[in-house]
């Protein structure tokens, strides 16, 4: 994963909770970073159809529409987000051994079904629920009961791990 998956979901919610139309300016200021890098982000928004532009000096900028549907599973689909990915691999398929043979096919495998279920949980979690949490100054991540959280009861890192193995 990259800060374009942080930048854009930021932008959304910050969008859905102010309404109108807010500047690139406006919103790099709130997020923390340059203009210019959240344009290039927004840009891939507006392309998936998650944001729209509005052109003008005065009252030019970014505006976010669906509020109710627009999920964190859309965002990282319209940014190409890989959750769990390598650019290296150990060992060698044409090696003899099958330690060495076969461990990049595995692991490209397991980011797979990482990546996989990172998509299926990220489709339950809209921007709508995400500016909830934020209201309620709750910690999604470590809320002590997961069953108050619709979205951490059903995924738990003991699923995550057996569905890995």
């Amino acid at each position: 994963m990259n800060s374009e998956f942080i930048v854009a979901v930021h932008a959304m919610v910050f969008l859905h909770h102010k309404t109108g139309t807010i500047s690139s300016e406006v919103l790099a200021q709130n997020i923390c970073t340059n203009p210019v890098r959240v344009r290039r982000v927004m840009a891939k928004l507006k392309k998936a159809g998650l944001a729209e532009t509005h052109e003008g000096r005065a009252n030019g900028g970014y505006a976010y529409y669906k509020s109710k549907t627009v999920t964190l599973g859309d965002i990282s689909r319209a940014l190409d987000v890989q959750f769990a990915d390598s650019s290296w691999h150990s060992g060698d398929r044409d090696n003899e051994c099958m330690i060495a043979s076969g461990m990049s096919d595995y692991m490209d495998s397991l980011y797979g079904k990482l990546n996989e279920m990172c998509s299926d949980y990220l489709n339950t979690i809209t921007i709508a629920d995400v500016e909830e949490y934020l209201k309620k100054k709750k910690d999604p991540v470590h809320t002590q009961n997961s069953a108050q959280d619709p979205h951490l009861s059903s995924v738990t890192m003991v699923n995550i791990m057996q569905l890995c193995i």
